[in-house]
C-alpha cells in the first residue's frame, strides 16, 4: 500500500492513455476497419492487421513524423494506411483515404474512461483541487474528445497543442496551466503516461511528476527519468490522497 500523501495545490492531467483508453481502443478500431474493408483490399483482416500495426509503429516511431502527424491526425491516418497497403502491393491512395475516413468516423465513440478516471476528477474537484488538462495533438481531434466526454466541467483550463501552436514538453504549457490554477509548481503534480512529457519536463519546473504506467510494463531498465510516483491507474491518486493530511 502506498504511503498517504498531501493534496496538491493543483494537478495537471494528460488525456490520452491517462484519462482515456486511447491506445487499446485505437487498435480495436483499426482491426474493425480492416475487417470492414477486407473485400475491397482483397485480404482477410487477419492478414492486414499485423501489417497495419507495423505501419503504425513505423509512422509514429519517427519524431518528425510524430509531431507532424499529431497536428494533422487525419493526414497521418491516411499515410499509415497507404504505407500498409503498399506492403501488400496495393498503391491506392483513394482506398487509403476511405479506410482512414471510416476509422475516424468510429474513433471517438469507441473510447472510454479508464476505470475510476472520471470519479478521480470529480473527487479532486470536490476536494477543492484545481485541475488543468494538457494534451498534445491536433485541435479538431483532441477537442472532439474533450466535448464527447464533457471534460471541460472538471478543468480550470484545457490546453490543446493544436489550438495553442505549441505543446508538451514546451515549459509554456505547464506554466500556463499552473497560472490558470493559481498554483505554485513546487506544490503541484503532473500526471501522464509519458516519462518525457509528464515527468521529466514538469520536474524541471519543480513539479511532482507522476507516471501513469497504464500498461503495467514497469519503468524501463535504462530509463534516465525517475518519476516521483508511479501508478497503474489515476484512481490510485484518489485512493491515497484521500488518506493524506
Amino acid at each position: 500500500m502506498s504511503d498517504p500523501i498531501r493534496l496538491p495545490a493543483a494537478i495537471l492531467f494528460d488525456l490520452d492513455d491517462t484519462l482515456l483508453d486511447t491506445s487499446l481502443s485505437a487498435t480495436r478500431v483499426w482491426d474493425q476497419t480492416a475487417a470492414a474493408f477486407a473485400q475491397e483490399i482483397g485480404h482477410r483482416a487477419e492478414v492486414f492487421k499485423p501489417v497495419l500495426a507495423a505501419s503504425r509503429a513505423w509512422y509514429w516511431g519517427d519524431p518528425r513524423r510524430n509531431r507532424a502527424g499529431r497536428l494533422d491526425v487525419q493526414r497521418a491516418r491516411v499515410a499509415v494506411t497507404h504505407h500498409g497497403l503498399q506492403q501488400l502491393g496495393i498503391d491506392d491512395h483513394g482506398l487509403a483515404t476511405r479506410f482512414a475516413d471510416y476509422y475516424s468516423a468510429h474513433r471517438v465513440s469507441t473510447m472510454a474512461f479508464f476505470d475510476g478516471a472520471e470519479e478521480t476528477l470529480a473527487h479532486f474537484v470536490g476536494a477543492g483541487v484545481p485541475l488543468a488538462l494538457i494534451t498534445n495533438g491536433d485541435a479538431g481531434g483532441q477537442r472532439a474528445k474533450v466535448d464527447h466526454f464533457g471534460l471541460e466541467r472538471y478543468f480550470q483550463v484545457v490546453l490543446i497543442e493544436g489550438e495553442q501552436g505549441f505543446g508538451k514538453p514546451d515549459p509554456r504549457v505547464y506554466e500556463r496551466a499552473l497560472a490558470a490554477c493559481d498554483a505554485p509548481a513546487q506544490a503541484s503534480w503532473c500526471v501522464g503516461d509519458s516519462l518525457a512529457w509528464e515527468v521529466a519536463a514538469p520536474q524541471r519546473l519543480g513539479m511532482t511528476g507522476v507516471w501513469n504506467d497504464w500498461a503495467r510494463r514497469g519503468l524501463p531498465a535504462d530509463a534516465a527519468v525517475v518519476p516521483d510516483r508511479v501508478v497503474g491507474r489515476v484512481a490510485e491518486l484518489m485512493e491515497t490522497a484521500a488518506r493524506g493530511d
